[in-house]
């Protein structure tokens, strides 16, 4: 697949990139962008690295974790890549919601495979993120994609969790800041899944943290940061249902309440290294 490079950037003594591609999944061109740490461009040896795909929240693009978490610094000493897709496909052709809302349409893909029209033609960001821009990352960069975490922010929090559950077997671990952790439960995912995948709540069910882990008896390791002065605590992110699912379960998933913490990038980047660092140790082995 054909790549078409938008912008370089030294960081860290790695690179931080941006591309465009053609999508073949959500039939449209997409941008991503890719943090190489210095490992993979050694004059003498170049080292694959370990990959984790960041998922960013509503409104957002591919951009945002990039400019604005300070991820980098901890990702180059750590030797880790980090993959930024944008949140929903993007053109002039693209479905948007008809009266603009900032929580459905573009910039808020929710991750999933839409089922209704006119979504479905599109709106595939779940097979996007699973299969094809990881086979672009591998077949193009200096990645070892047997190495691969998972992780994201709010909408991409939820992403996070409920692709990382779903395919145990692609990932190593999975972590997320202020998760929407059951979006059949709060009034922004149960828009976004009635619009997407219709009536049917056994199929919101599959893109419901809560009720994977409920349901789904492997465990990998995941760490959740969420701010106690986050406004969408209570009415979106739903992190009490949560925590219930994984005593329940005996599930030993660590969610950490941050006091005085929201919603915002100043939570993200002040806790940013915590996580890269718990991704690093699950992709060292």
């Amino acid at each position: 697949m054909e790549l078409e490079e938008i912008s370089r950037n030294q960081s860290f003594g790695g690179q931080q990139l941006r591309f465009k591609h053609n999508s073949s999944i959500l039939g449209c061109e997409m941008t991503f962008s890719i943090f190489l740490p210095p490992i993979t461009s050694q004059k003498d040896h170049v080292t694959p690295a370990p990959v984790m795909y960041w998922l960013s929240g509503l409104t957002c693009t591919d951009e945002n974790f990039v400019q604005k978490a300070g991820a980098q610094r901890y990702a180059a000493e750590l030797g880790i890549a980090i993959v930024c897709p944008d949140t929903s496909p993007r053109g002039e052709n693209i479905p948007d919601d008809s009266e603009g809302a900032y929580d459905m349409g573009l910039g808020a893909g929710f991750y999933v495979d839409a089922t209704q029209d006119p979504w479905v033609r599109n709106y595939q960001m779940y097979s996007y993120v699973v299969d094809e821009l990881p086979s672009v990352i591998n077949a193009e960069f200096a990645i070892d994609g047997s190495r691969v975490s998972i992780a994201g922010h709010s909408m991409g929090g939820h992403g996070a969790l409920t692709i990382g559950l779903k395919n145990p077997d692609n990932f190593k671990a999975i972590s997320a800041f202020s998760p929407i952790c059951s979006p059949q439960n709060c009034p922004w995912g149960q828009k976004a899944l009635g619009l997407y995948l219709g009536d049917d709540k056994v199929r919101w069910s599959e893109y419901d943290a809560v009720d994977l882990v409920l349901k789904n008896p492997t465990q990998l390791p995941v760490l959740i940061d969420q701010g106690e002065n986050d406004n969408f605590l209570q009415d979106q992110l739903k992190t009490e249902l949560l925590i219930e699912a994984t005593k329940s379960t005996g599930y030993p998933m660590q969610i950490r309440m941050q006091p005085e913490y929201d919603h915002t990038y100043f939570f993200i980047s002040s806790f940013i290294g915590d996580h890269i660092k718990f991704h690093a140790k699950h992709l060292a082995s």
